[in-house]
């Protein structure tokens, strides 16, 4: 089923911590939701990423979380909210209260797939991925609701498919979707199972495993000390030495210094780098305990996979027995929708000045490069929101 095109001036693709503060500038500038601009997100509901983070997490684990703009208004923060919660159910809370407070209808869940020029315009093609009604399930099947040979597979009904036509797109996206897993030599080979950050559940699915972390930020410190006293075996790896900090939250030179190596990447169009190789793990009471105890302790990097374990070669030659191998490796900007506007550049990136794509004025990237910490993505939502105004 494919729906006629609406045209409206901005598309915000991403409802998380980016998006909504785009969001909120745009309301304050008096445009209203569902007639001005549109808001797709493919997740089921309010939270961003954070509503997939592990159920154990709290806020106070993590990195910091800044109030969105205008939350305020609502009597909420996070600097006061309930640490026995899971940050997941927090977050998805305080931000659902935020979109119905400055009513600003995010259409979910909604995968966008392509976006594309459209003479001036840019077109938004994207999917509903909530479940279809069963009259619709059964008119995609067929007319007579079976398949038309028994050999067949089952149909899967096509998401309903839509069009949007927008002056302006914003890409709040993040990185959550497209997680990232260095390839090391035996890979296809191991036995066992390779998780990613973005697949943790619970410490309890590794009870009794022989468990080795690979990473160097907070995830993968968190990942050993939950797997601590559940695995049967636990072996901490990381590809550079880990810069322990002292104080327990980054310092505001650590903090700009992050911010420019960001930026700088951004603007020359370079791939980002990785935060945590520029600022440093901020020590916490938690993680000194561990330092302690000799449990986060990390091995260099090992080379190669076996199917039950993992390899060091040379002056660090020994293995460590392998049933899953956790990769805390981070994640890559979600930007698979935007590759027919050939925005990317042979350096790995995309230019990005002032929240604004150098190549394609119509087109912003909030939380990107130097944005991507809550406190720099709820100043990017002013800055977008200002260009765009300033432009329609």
């Amino acid at each position: 089923m494919t729906t006629s095109p609406e045209r409206v001036k901005v598309v915000v693709i991403g409802a998380g911590q980016a998006g909504l503060s785009v969001a909120f500038y745009l309301r304050r500038f008096e445009l209203v939701a569902d007639q001005d601009f549109v808001m797709l997100d493919r997740a089921p509901g309010p939270g961003g990423a954070w509503q997939h983070r592990w159920s154990s997490l709290r806020l106070g684990t993590a990195h910091r979380v800044n109030d969105l703009p205008g939350m305020s208004e609502l009597g909420l923060s996070f600097d006061t909210a309930d640490r026995d919660l899971p940050a997941k159910e927090v977050v998805a809370d305080y931000y659902g209260r935020f979109e119905q407070h400055f009513d600003l209808r995010v259409r979910r869940p909604m995968q966008v797939r392509q976006v594309v020029n459209d003479g001036v315009d840019l077109q938004v093609r994207y999917e509903d991925l909530a479940p279809q009604p069963p009259e619709e399930q059964k008119a995609a099947r067929g007319l007579f609701g079976r398949r038309r040979k028994t050999f067949e597979q089952p149909v899967t009904p096509a998401a309903p498919q839509h069009e949007l036509s927008t002056q302006f797109l914003v890409n709040a996206t993040g990185t959550w979707g497209s997680p990232f897993v260095p390839y090391y030599p035996g890979m296809a080979d191991f036995a066992g199972r390779h998780v990613h950050t973005s697949d943790f559940s619970d410490a309890e699915d590794f009870r009794d495993q022989h468990v080795v972390v690979v990473g160097g930020g907070t995830s993968a410190i968190g990942f050993m000390l939950e797997l601590e006293d559940v695995a049967a075996g636990l072996t901490w790896v990381s590809r550079r030495p880990i810069d322990w900090l002292d104080q327990q939250e980054l310092d505001l030179e650590g903090a700009s210094a992050a911010v420019a190596m960001q930026d700088e990447a951004a603007r020359s169009g370079r791939a980002l780098p990785s935060i945590v190789s520029g600022t440093g793990v901020s020590k916490s009471r938690r993680m000194a305990a561990g330092i302690e105890r000799g449990l986060l302790v990390a091995r260099p990097m090992f080379d190669r996979i076996e199917p039950d374990r993992v390899v060091w070669e040379g002056e660090e030659s020994g293995m460590a027995r392998a049933d899953v191998i956790i990769w805390a490796t981070g994640f890559r900007p979600d930007l698979r929708h935007l590759a027919p506007l050939k925005l990317r550049e042979k350096a790995g990136g995309i230019t990005v000045g002032q929240g604004a794509a150098w190549n394609d004025p119509r087109i912003f990237l909030a939380g990107y490069g130097p944005q991507a910490s809550t406190i720099g993505a709820n100043r990017a939502g002013r800055m977008i929101a200002r260009q765009i105004m300033a432009m329609i």
